[in-house]
Order: C-alpha cells, then structure tokens, then sequence
C-alpha cells in the first residue's frame, strides 16, 4: 500500500519549526489560513503572523515591505490567488528588487477539483517562471516539501513553491539530497526519459514500471526546480535515451514542457511529447479530472511508446517499437 502524505500540512508544520528557530520569520495570510495551514504558526506566534483576508495584492505588498525591513516574510494562499490575482504587485515590487519574499501556495493544479475552473490554478507555473529573479519549486511529495521550505528558508531572494491539496503519495524513502537547481533520477533506462514534477512524478514512476514490462527502459526524472532547471540533466538525458516525454499537472504552455523544449532546442533536439493539460477543466472530484485529462500512468506509457517511435536508427529512418525488441 502507497504511503501518503499531505504537502500543505508538512509545509505549515516546517514553517513553525523554521519560526522557532528564526525570530525574523513572519507569516502573511489570505483569509485561507487553515487550508495553508499556516494557522500553526498564527497560533504560536500571533505578533509575527498577519492575516489580510482576500486582499492578495495588498499582502504581497506588505510583504515585499517587510522584507525591504529585514524581515523573511511567507505568503500563502491557494495557487490561483497567490500567483494571477497580485502578479503586478509581484513583478514590481517583488520581483524586479529581487526581494527575500517566499511565496508558498498551495490547492495548485486540478487540486481544488469540485471548486471549478476558477479555482484551478494551471497557468501559475509559466507567471512565475517569466519572473526572471524567482526560484520555483514544485516538491514531488511531503519529504520533498520540508527539505525545499528550509532551503528557501536559507537562501536569500525571492521563491515560489507549489503545493497540492489532498494527500499525496510518498516516492522518497529514507534519507536524500535535495539541491535546487539539480534534477533528481527516481528510475534509470537508456531507451527513453520521462522529465516529471510535482505529483506527476509517481504516475511517471508507475508508467516506467509498466513499460519495463515491455522491455523498454525508460528513465524518470524528478524536475523538482522548474527555475533554475538542470539543463545539464536534460542534455545528459536526450543523450543517453534519445526519447523525452514530459509529465506536469499545468498547462502545456510556459510549464515545464516549455522549458525542456527550449534546453533540447538550445542543445540538443531530439523527439518530444508532453503530457500536460490543453485547456481549462470543469468542476470534478480531483482523481476524475487527473483520469480524463489524460494525466495517469497509462497516457504517460502511449507518450513513451509513440516518441521512441520517432527515434531515428542509424540510416536516418524512423523506427518501430516492434523493430527495436
């Protein structure tokens, strides 16, 4: 049985332990604190911790004011309000003086499912990582969530991590090293590479397991940090495979299969496909929406097989599956 394990709750508990330790650490809210559960915090530190409501471009304004003051704010709500709604006051006041502001939000992607497209924060990933100052981190599960907390937490500059609303599985057992900036390999293969983030990792560990089974090999990579990206990782993956596919909870565009895309073209070009959403979703219950956008496992497998189809062999040509086993 998958252990499982909610980001938004280790995230609120790191948070506290990290004011524990840091009387410079202050809390900003949006009317959403319970659901951040950074209500943890409030509740043990009521004079460093400010609650605004639904006021996100006021927040985030204050917030790049306490940090102008020496402070190390974080500022969490739900993705679609903490990244769209104030990202003029982000841009400007945040991001351009590449102030020491983490944002930290969470409900991000299809999350919020029966809560409807309004809701539904997919295009979050391509605001922020067009904001050239900004690290963005999308952990892949509650280990992962607490080591890239602390490591914002530690480092100086603007962050923002995307976090999920349902529990989530675990893929990190025991200890491991987090560094932003540096891929992770979850699975190794030579025949292709499926570059995932966030919750989409495990599918893509479940889909190499899969295609394992049909004798290909097919190596997962963990994008934790969307900015900066490995690109080293991606070009040593075209490589070594030939072959990526990549896996995001967001949509195609400006997420992470843009910006493989753009290391491959740079680089070294070779076959693609994404696995990502095309549009907006309706309202739903979270698991649904995954299973009809095509975000599982099994969509991740027919990527893989069509995009090693159009790996060329030797003489130039295209060559089959059939004809590579």
């Amino acid at each position: 049985m998958t252990t499982t394990a909610s980001t938004r709750e280790t995230y609120g508990q790191t948070l506290l332990e990290i004011g524990r330790e840091d009387p410079d650490v202050v809390v900003l809210g949006g009317d959403l604190n319970k659901s951040t559960f950074i209500h943890l915090f409030a509740q043990e530190f009521p004079d460093r911790f400010f609650d605004f409501g639904p006021a996100e471009q006021n927040m985030m304004s204050i917030a790049a004011g306490l940090a102008s003051s020496g402070k190390k704010p974080f500022v969490s709500t739900f993705a679609v309000f903490g990244s769209g709604r104030p990202y003029d006051q982000i841009r400007v006041g945040i991001s351009q003086p590449k102030l020491n502001v983490k944002i930290v939000v969470t409900h991000a992607g299809l999350a919020p499912g029966d809560d409807g497209m309004s809701a539904q924060g997919i295009e979050d990933l391509a605001l922020m990582c067009a904001l050239p100052s900004f690290t963005v981190i999308v952990p892949a599960d509650a280990p992962e969530a607490a080591k890239a907390v602390r490591e914002a937490a530690s480092k100086q500059g603007p962050f923002y991590i995307r976090l999920s609303r349902s529990a989530t599985p675990i893929v990190h057992q025991g200890e491991y090293s987090f560094g932003i900036g540096k891929a992770e390999t979850m699975r190794t293969g030579a025949d292709a590479t499926i570059v995932a983030c966030g919750i989409m990792v495990k599918p893509a560990m479940d889909a190499a397991i899969i295609l394992e089974k049909e004798g290909i090999g097919c190596r997962v990579l963990n994008m934790a940090t969307l900015q900066p990206v490995d690109s080293d990782a991606i070009t040593t993956c075209a490589q070594e495979t030939g072959a990526i596919v990549t896996a995001e909870e967001h949509l195609r565009h400006g997420g992470l299969g843009s910006i493989v895309a753009q290391v491959l073209g740079e680089r070294l070009p070779v076959p693609m496909k994404m696995v990502a959403l095309s549009g907006y979703a309706e309202s739903g219950p979270p698991n649904l929406l995954l299973d009809k956008y095509g975000l599982t496992p099994q969509k991740l497998v027919e990527a893989v097989r069509s995009t090693i189809n159009r790996k060329p062999n030797p003489s130039g040509s295209n060559r089959a599956t059939t004809q590579m086993r």
